[in-house]
């Protein structure tokens, strides 16, 4: 069992602890650079709200690329006005970090690939210690220590064995200086690479694991290849935080990793339990009368914010729809000329296709 760490519990954040036996968080990264006219005014209080959104729909923790002193400032000020916890994600330069935590900014990660010499790091270790923020140290295969990079190349190390050789080795800077608030992430833009990785660091270290498939790819892809890693790693007890990484929007990583923790909690892992909606919905052929792609793509937003568990089902024709899909809290279909919405099998509401939002919505607020 990895030891616990809490991020935020100071200002106006809540504490959210990750590790040991703690629900798994999910996290994600904010896709664009951000100004100050981007939080301020009417534009500052929509990119609260989308926040705030994330938040409803099971996100922890938000991350935020800190490429130079004004996005660190940026941040710092965005952490001041929103109720979830923010990450400085940070590299190259040590006094971004610095920066960042005269602010709220409930976590720092850092590369220890390319953050600088010792000196630097035990400058940011000395100032997260006097203030309480915990820190991440993220390797990744692509920025790695110019040592173990080298050997990497030559094939002397293979790059699972090298991700966490750069792990260990900046963890133990932090463990000298006596700063154990850490989490650490190894990850790999390849399957058999992220699983290795995770798998030999959870043997040799207690700190609290952050897991991702790194540049997993677009939609598809990047589900694919992140559910088939980290539902593997999840499933033998190990990981504590995670992040879907995909060339997509925030909440669709959102959405992702929740899918992927509940897969987790039905093999087994009970810290992977979820509370919340569960959709089924059908893939659209040609005996469709209800355009399910674009109904869904219009709710899915809107039914990953419920906080009851429940099953709704989205469906296409009379054959795959009350019938097929009765176990289903409640669903809609399309029916000839017409769209039913029906609760557990049973049709409560017949309708015009152009009625199905609003008649839905009606019912919804009942479940």
């Amino acid at each position: 069992m990895t030891r616990t760490i809490t991020v935020g519990g100071f200002d106006h954040l809540a504490p959210v602890p990750v590790g040991g036996v703690s629900p798994v968080v999910i996290q994600t990264m904010w896709k664009d650079r951000l100004s100050f006219t981007d939080i301020e005014g009417r534009a500052g209080e929509t990119l609260a709200a989308r926040i705030e959104n994330l938040k409803i729909m099971g996100c922890a923790l938000l991350r935020f690329a800190v490429p130079d002193i004004e996005a660190a400032e940026i941040l710092g000020e965005l952490a001041r006005r929103v109720s979830m916890p923010l990450i400085a994600d940070i590299h190259f330069d040590y006094r971004l970090a610095l920066r960042c935590l005269d602010f709220p900014v409930a976590k720092i990660r850092i590369n220890p690939g390319n953050i600088g010499g010792r000196e630097k790091v035990e400058k940011v270790l000395s100032r997260a210690a006097a203030k309480g923020t915990p820190l991440r140290i993220g390797v990744n295969g692509g920025s790695l220590p110019l040592d173990i990079r080298t050997k990497v190349a030559d094939g002397t190390l293979e790059t699972a064995e090298a991700l966490v050789e750069a792990a260990l080795r900046e963890l133990a800077v932090f463990e000298e200086a006596g700063f154990r608030e850490t989490a650490v992430s190894m990850k790999a833009s390849t399957v058999a690479d992220t699983i290795k990785a995770n798998r030999v660091f959870a043997e040799r270290s207690d700190a609290p694991l952050h897991i991702g498939v790194t540049e997993a790819g677009p939609l598809v892809a990047g589900v694919a290849r992140s559910a088939v890693a980290l539902a593997r790693i999840l499933e033998e007890g190990i990981g504590d935080t995670i992040r879907v990484s995909l060339s997509d929007t925030v909440e669709n990583e959102v959405i992702a990793a929740r899918e992927i923790l509940n897969l987790a909690g039905e093999a087994g892992n009970s810290r992977c339990t979820r509370e919340g909606v569960t959709i089924t919905s059908c893939p659209r052929c040609g005996r469709n009368s209800f355009d399910t792609h674009a109904f869904t793509e219009r709710w899915l937003s809107r039914l990953y914010r419920l906080g009851k568990r429940r099953t709704i089902a989205i469906m296409g024709c009379a054959v795959n729809g009350p019938g097929e899909a009765r176990h289903a809290d409640m669903g809609i279909t399309g029916a000839g000329g017409k769209v039913l919405i029906f609760r557990r099998g049973v049709v409560v509401r017949t309708i015009d296709a152009e009625d199905a939002d609003t008649a839905f919505e009606e019912e919804l607020a009942l479940l």
